[in-house]
C-alpha cells in the first residue's frame, strides 16, 4: 500500500493522490462516480498516421463476432449484439489479422456502469466509449490514433466532434486525452444510496446535452467501459 501511495505522489502530485484516497474511502460506504465530460472537434495530424504494419477500419458484424470469441479482446458476444442493435459502430486497429485496439462510437443514448444508468448527449456529436488496446500493442498511441481517425470520419459525416467521459480518479487517462486535444467541458456526479440515485451535472454539460439518467431499457443490461 505504501508503495502505491508513493507511486501516485510521484506521478500526479499530492492533490490527485489525496483525491484517489478520498474516492476509495467514499465508495467503501456508498456508490459514487464523478464523470469528467470531454470533447474534441479538431483532428491533430500527429494522430492520423498509423505505425507501419497497422491498419484501421470499422469492423463488420461478422468480424466483431469473430473477435468476441477471444476473451483477451474483452468483447463479450452479448455486448456486441446489444451495441450493434442500437446502431453503434466499432473502429478497430488491426495488426495483420490480430485485433490490436478498438473503440466504440454511438449517436444514441448509451448505457454506462452501473447498468441502471445511461448517458445522453447532443446529437451533433458522436459519443466515444469502451476503448481498448491489447497488452501486446500498448505504447504505440493506438487508442489516440483510433479516436482521431474516428473523429475525422465523424466530421466528414457532418458531426461537430466527439464527446466522452473519463472517471474523475483516472488521472492517467485525463492527461492522455488532454495531450491528444480533448477539452474538459463539465462534470456529472452520481451517488447511489439505499437503491436511490442522485445525479448532478455542472453547467458546462448543457451545451453538449450531456446528461446521465436512470433507465430501464433492455439495452442498459449490456456491459461497457469509457
Amino acid at each position: 500500500m505504501y508503495k502505491r501511495v508513493r507511486l501516485e505522489l510521484s506521478r500526479h502530485g499530492v492533490y490527485p493522490a489525496a483525491y484517489k484516497a478520498g474516492w476509495k474511502a467514499l465508495n467503501s460506504v456508498m456508490f459514487f462516480k464523478a464523470l469528467r465530460g470531454v470533447t474534441i472537434e479538431k483532428c491533430d495530424p500527429e494522430f492520423l498516421q498509423l505505425p507501419a504494419g497497422y491498419t484501421a477500419k470499422f469492423l463488420s458484424s461478422d468480424e466483431l463476432q469473430f473477435y468476441s470469441s477471444d476473451p483477451a479482446n474483452e468483447l463479450h458476444a452479448s455486448f456486441v449484439c446489444s451495441a450493434l442493435s442500437k446502431g453503434d459502430t466499432c473502429l478497430g486497429i488491426l495488426h495483420g489479422s490480430e485485433l490490436a485496439s478498438y473503440g466504440w462510437y454511438s449517436t444514441t443514448p448509451t448505457p454506462i456502469e452501473p447498468p441502471s444508468l445511461s448517458v445522453k448527449f447532443n446529437r451533433d456529436y458522436v459519443y466515444m466509449y469502451k476503448g481498448f488496446t491489447s497488452m501486446n500493442h500498448r505504447g504505440k498511441r493506438l487508442h489516440a490514433l483510433g479516436m482521431t481517425l474516428a473523429l475525422q470520419h465523424s466530421l466528414q459525416k457532418g458531426h461537430r466532434g466527439l464527446v466522452s467521459y473519463i472517471e474523475g480518479n483516472n488521472f492517467d487517462s485525463l492527461k492522455s486525452s488532454y495531450r491528444m486535444g480533448y477539452k474538459l467541458f463539465g462534470s456529472i456526479y452520481v451517488v447511489q444510496v439505499g437503491g436511490r440515485s442522485f445525479i448532478r451535472a455542472t453547467s458546462g454539460c448543457r451545451k453538449y446535452g450531456f446528461e446521465v439518467e436512470k433507465t430501464d431499457h433492455p439495452a442498459a443490461k449490456m456491459s461497457q467501459a469509457a
